[in-house]
């Protein structure tokens, strides 16, 4: 069971047909008490950094996460803005993070950035992955995936770099630590390469 969280910011029903074709079982959390017996945990996230964690903390769910994710050890993966969250601030904003990942999010330098529109790094775009994880399990070749946005996660511990990709220079664009995983594209618009991801994810 993958119990999607609902906090008013990200495309929900994306996931929830994602997973209905891999014959997966999903759960919409919009309450504390939907979150209860959780097994696995998907945050998605648009927009703006300080939105989306204002969002989940009118919510009234950012405890009960902090207690399912840091303390019961319940796998989570952040979508996007969801994976920005995960990390300790953004440049995007003034608040604090989640702090599940020790990181910080920057954003793109544009003089770095080749392309004529520079921000926001938007279309499709190869994932390379570091480590031979279960989550990239089929992905370790010629892997893309759909990305939107103009902010990277910048790991402060090389360690918890899971996958990179290049825009004006190499970032990382999946992360991970124990049960934490954050990844910056979208896998529910990326066609079977995000619908493997989505799976794999499941049968962590």
């Amino acid at each position: 069971m993958i119990t999607i969280i609902d906090y008013g910011v990200g495309n929900i029903n994306a996931f929830v047909n994602v997973y209905k074709r891999v014959n997966v079982a999903t759960k919409i959390a919009r309450t504390v008490a939907d979150l209860e017996d959780a097994q696995k945990l998907i945050l998605p996230g648009v927009g703006h950094f300080d939105h989306a964690m204002s969002e989940l903390i009118k919510s009234g769910m950012r405890e009960k996460l902090d207690e399912l994710v840091m303390i019961q050890k319940v796998p989570v993966i952040g979508i996007c803005v969801g994976m920005q969250m995960m990390g300790n601030s953004s440049d995007e904003g003034k608040l604090e993070g989640l702090k599940w990942i020790d990181a910080n999010i920057k954003k793109f330098d544009k003089t770095k950035i080749k392309q004529v529109t520079r921000l926001p790094h938007m279309g499709w775009n190869d994932v390379k992955p570091l480590v031979s994880h279960p989550l990239f399990a089929g992905l370790e070749n010629e892997a893309i995936f759909y990305f939107l946005h103009s902010y990277y996660f910048e790991c402060n511990n090389t360690e918890d770099i899971l996958a990179i990709s290049e825009y004006g220079g190499e970032f990382a664009c999946a992360a991970y630590h124990q049960n934490v995983f954050g990844i910056q594209f979208h896998p529910e618009k990326s066609h079977s390469y995000g619908e493997t991801l989505l799976h794999n994810f499941a049968k962590l």
